[in-house]
């Protein structure tokens, strides 16, 4: 059996992400050689792509960045928590936001083939699969562009790398600190839309319609419906419109009311969380 030390181990896990099992059966068929370890890892994880496709992916981390007035945001999925905040997963994760913002990327697909390193993302992502022996995918991809865009990522965890992440445009000269202050309550709370003209009209129509059922299965006299259908969709507006929350700092104010106060406007959002 080829002679290897706890530190060697621990060096090649957080080099690849591998499983303690694996890490030790490689290095027991490279004799102890590192460099040919990692490579015997890489070798098998390539051999375990298909093996890997029906896989969940749940875990992964969010990362983001601001360019001048735009914002780009990626979401990417691992199997694991131990990749997810392995340092080549998370160097995975850096250089596919790189790949957005230097392909100024809107869509996934866009996203994929954008060229990283002198590769595609989609080439890059079966190779750190095959590396890590899990997994992996590129999830999804947000751009927003505005006078002021600002960027939350927050740590559900202090061990994991941010599963939350938030781009939030504001116009308004002065508008960074409260630009700040609503992309962390957005984080806080997930609102669905930005404002009521945004939520679709049948989901409005199907809101009043449960509204309406509820209230006639409860007995309520049908003169005082209208109202109470009404203050319904007015809860449902202040559960999922960005606006019309009660704000997160101060929930004797909403959104829109610090937003006004502030002389800002909030243009446009985007709000990820790993695997939701």
């Amino acid at each position: 059996m080829a002679n290897y030390t706890a530190t060697e181990i621990k060096a090649l896990r957080e080099r690849t992400g591998a499983g303690m099992l694996d890490v030790k059966k490689a290095l027991d068929e490279a004799d102890g050689d590192l460099q040919k370890a990692q490579e015997i890892i890489r070798v098998k994880g390539l051999k375990g792509v298909t093996k890997r496709e029906g896989r969940a992916t749940a875990e992964g981390l969010v990362a983001a960045r601001v360019e001048g007035t735009v914002g780009y945001m990626v979401e990417v999925n691992s199997e694991t928590d131990f990749v997810a905040k392995s340092a080549p997963f998370v160097e995975f994760g850096n250089k596919v936001l790189d790949a957005a913002v230097a392909a100024d990327a809107t869509t996934l697909e866009a996203l994929m083939d954008a060229q990283v390193d002198g590769k595609a993302v989609s080439e890059l992502v079966t190779e750190t699969g095959a590396l890590l022996g899990e997994k992996v995918v590129v999830r999804r991809i947000a751009r927003v562009e505005g006078d002021n865009v600002a960027v939350y990522l927050h740590k559900t965890s202090k061990d994991l790398p941010a599963q939350v992440g938030v781009l939030l445009a504001v116009a308004g000269a002065d508008a960074g600190q409260v630009a700040h202050d609503v992309a962390v309550h957005i984080a806080a709370m997930s609102p669905t839309f930005l404002s009521q003209e945004d939520v679709p009209a049948e989901t409005v129509e199907s809101e009043k319609r449960v509204a309406e059922e509820t209230a006639r299965a409860e007995g309520k006299p049908e003169k005082i419906l209208p109202n109470i259908i009404n203050g319904r969709l007015k809860g449902y507006y202040k559960d999922v419109v960005l606006l019309e929350q009660d704000f997160a700092k101060d929930s004797k104010k909403t959104v829109g009311t610090v937003l006004e106060e502030a002389g800002a406007t909030a243009t446009a959002f985007a709000r990820f969380r790993v695997g939701a």
